[in-house]
């Protein structure tokens, strides 16, 4: 189900944004994390998925006796790096316990100076970037695999079937470059390099440009590396413009909100994950997720809000094991650290203090005409 933003802004606009005046600290409260990431725009979907996801599972977690209650406060940034700068500071003056769930590359790229400055645990940004992950950071923690990790894969599979003529079509921003990036190295390590490349601004699905050229090169495949929106406008104008190859994404791509844009133009459509399929229930944690959206009686079960879901697992652990239930930043981060060799429902995720990236979980999915999404 895709929720629209109004419907966003009643369910959750009061929940999440009322009641936080003033300074709130772990130690006479609940633990609040800060957010800022896209709920209108192109990319709107991501950031209303992904939370609605988490906040099911703080939910739960916060009718638990007992248990250290966690709640979200988040900021809209329509998946712009300005803004995103500017809502953390914000959220870091308003003394938010940690930064969680930020939406995309060149925003969460845009937060982290301010994070790692202030030492504020930057948690589960939805992104694959290793411009995020290298340097190591002490402070921030990754639950997802990496885009060199999706574009690997991708590159695999597309050799593996014997096509070799590889056209790249990415987002003209930090997002992208880490997305050619990978693709470039994937081939470079099958002595190939990309067959064309075009680019799209961010929040735009002007398009036109980026269909021409890529078109003209006849590739036999297309790896995209951007947003649902402009990924989308470039799949519908390609095959418009006659190109019979197939479409690649990177899991940033928003998969749910890709196939509601394309309807039945998204058969055939292949998308990379890092998280486990959220509609097989052959998987533990689909089992507990669909479970926990059942009872709730949200009906919001994708990839993205499976993500958020085990990204706010992640928090929840991490406080769990944390010296003095999480009273200090310091006491998280020793808590997530200590968060070893760990299955979510069959999902492994494993931190240490030399590395903060819990999964290296990848594999291939594929919409269908009727808009379902099948591993």
């Amino acid at each position: 189900m895709t929720l629209s933003r109004r419907q966003f802004s009643i369910a959750a606009g009061a929940a999440a944004l009322g009641g936080f005046q003033g300074v709130v600290s772990a130690q006479d409260g609940p633990v609040v994390l800060g957010q800022s990431a896209p709920f209108t725009g192109p990319a709107g979907q991501l950031g209303i998925q992904f939370y609605q996801g988490a906040k099911l599972m703080f939910d739960q977690n916060n009718a638990q006796p007992g248990a250290r209650k966690v709640e979200i406060k988040f900021l809209d940034d329509g998946y712009e790096p300005d803004r995103c700068a500017a809502n953390t500071k914000k959220l870091i003056d308003e003394d938010v316990f940690a930064l969680f769930g930020y939406i995309g590359t060149p925003t969460s790229l845009a937060a982290l100076p301010l994070a790692v400055k202030d030492k504020v645990p930057f948690i589960a940004p939805f992104t694959g970037a290793m411009s995020l992950r290298e340097p190591f950071q002490r402070n921030v923690f990754h639950l997802r695999a990496s885009y060199n990790d999706e574009t690997a894969l991708i590159v695999r599979q597309l050799t593996h079937l014997g096509l070799s003529k590889i056209a790249v079509f990415h987002q003209n921003d930090a997002y992208g470059k880490a997305g050619l990036d990978g693709v470039t190295l994937a081939l470079a390590q099958q002595n190939l390099k990309p067959a064309a490349q075009a680019t799209v601004e961010r929040n735009s699905v002007d398009v036109a440009s980026a269909v021409k050229s890529l078109v003209a090169a006849r590739p036999d495949a297309v790896v995209q590396i951007g947003a649902y929106k402009a990924c989308a406008a470039f799949i519908r104008e390609a095959r418009k413009a006659g190109y019979g190859g197939t479409f690649y994404n990177v899991s940033f791509v928003g998969t749910q909100a890709l196939a509601d844009e394309l309807g039945k133009e998204g058969a055939g459509v292949v998308v990379s994950q890092v998280v486990p399929s959220p509609y097989n229930s052959a998987n533990g944690i689909t089992r507990e997720f669909a479970e926990a959206v059942r009872k709730a009686g949200a009906g919001n079960i994708n990839y993205s809000s499976l993500e958020g879901y085990l990204a706010a697992k992640l928090v929840v652990e991490g406080l769990r094991r944390a010296p003095g239930r999480g009273a200090s930043r310091d006491g998280l981060v020793a808590g997530l650290e200590g968060i070893e060799r760990q299955q979510f429902g069959g999902f492994d995720v494993s931190f240490s203090s030399k590395n903060h990236v819990a999964s290296k979980f990848v594999e291939l999915s594929m919409i269908t005409g009727d808009g379902r999404v099948r591993v």
